[in-house]
């Protein structure tokens, strides 16, 4: 359930009454302050009962005297309440999964052969990788992107699944369907290329470049134009960027987790962190219009 902004007030004005109103009334909300204003944001769906309240009330009810019947509790959405809104995140998870069960998570070589940036083929022990310029003068352009939905496992698509869907949904929330599309499409080109470039003719997978793409585009988009879609749970930033620091270690693959796409992770993070840093200010310009 997406979030809009009711009223945008001076700073001068006291809310502490009309907010003390909405908690008594179990009224799900959030003040912030953006472009020297305070702004009082609400689910969308009761935005109009919540100004309509505001007119009535502007300095609530202090000595709690008026009848005002008390709001039901307000009930976490469902998945597929979530989903209406977040169909192309729902679609790119749902592309996730039919890869992975088409490819068997990475065991089905003949089927994962199509989606690696580099084509391959298998000669008894070995793989004899295509040179990507033979693959893209032949057309397959998507090779570029592909890798993005492959995954090596059950816990490798469960986790990168968890946080696209945490990631994507703010995004496509925000800023709509096609720049979640667009951005996803932008981080796998980026992440992909950066590994080829890193590491050479290997194998490699997931949505984890994308994920700190998006990771990145939220944290600087939040700092300059701030807005509760991209307010991501305290700690999950710091997680991340300490997950990124121990895998670059080497000690994720020394334990015996497998190779780790680091470079993708790296540049993932510095192109969101790009896009993040555009959105932003374009975003600020525009409120302080």
């Amino acid at each position: 359930m997406s979030a809009v902004a009711v009223l945008r007030l001076p700073l001068a004005v006291d809310l502490s009454g009309f907010v003390k109103l909405l908690q008594r009334m179990q009224v799900p909300h959030r003040v912030s302050e953006e472009a020297g204003e305070q702004v009082l944001w609400a689910p969308a769906e009761i935005s109009e009962d919540v100004r309509s309240l505001y007119e009535r009330f502007p300095a609530g009810d202090p000595d709690q005297q008026m009848d005002i019947p008390v709001a039901p509790t307000f009930k976490r959405p469902s998945f597929a309440e979530q989903l209406k809104y977040a169909k192309a995140t729902g679609f790119i998870l749902l592309l996730c999964l039919i890869v992975g069960g088409l490819t068997y998570l990475g065991e089905n070589l003949q089927t994962l052969r199509w989606l690696t940036f580099l084509d391959f083929q298998v000669i008894g022990e070995y793989i004899h990788f295509t040179p990507l310029a033979d693959s893209l003068a032949a057309g397959q352009w998507w090779r570029l992107v592909t890798p993005m939905l492959i995954h090596f496992g059950i816990l490798h698509l469960a986790m990168n699944g968890m946080w696209y869907w945490e990631l994507g949904r703010r995004i496509e929330s925000r800023q709509g369907s096609i720049n979640l599309i667009g951005l996803t499409l932008l981080f796998s080109l980026v992440s992909n290329y950066a590994q080829f470039v890193w590491s050479g003719a290997t194998l490699f997978g997931g949505l984890s470049g994308v994920l700190y793409g998006l990771l990145g585009h939220c944290w600087i988009f939040q700092l300059l134009s701030p807005n509760p879609a991209y307010r991501l749970p305290r700690g999950v930033l710091a997680m991340m960027l300490i997950w990124l620091l121990v895998c670059m270690s080497g000690l994720i693959s020394v334990i015996g987790f497998g190779e780790i796409a680091n470079a993708a992770h790296v540049s993932g993070l510095l192109i969101g962190c790009f896009t993040g840093l555009l959105g932003g200010l374009y975003n600020r310009r525009k409120l302080a219009a």
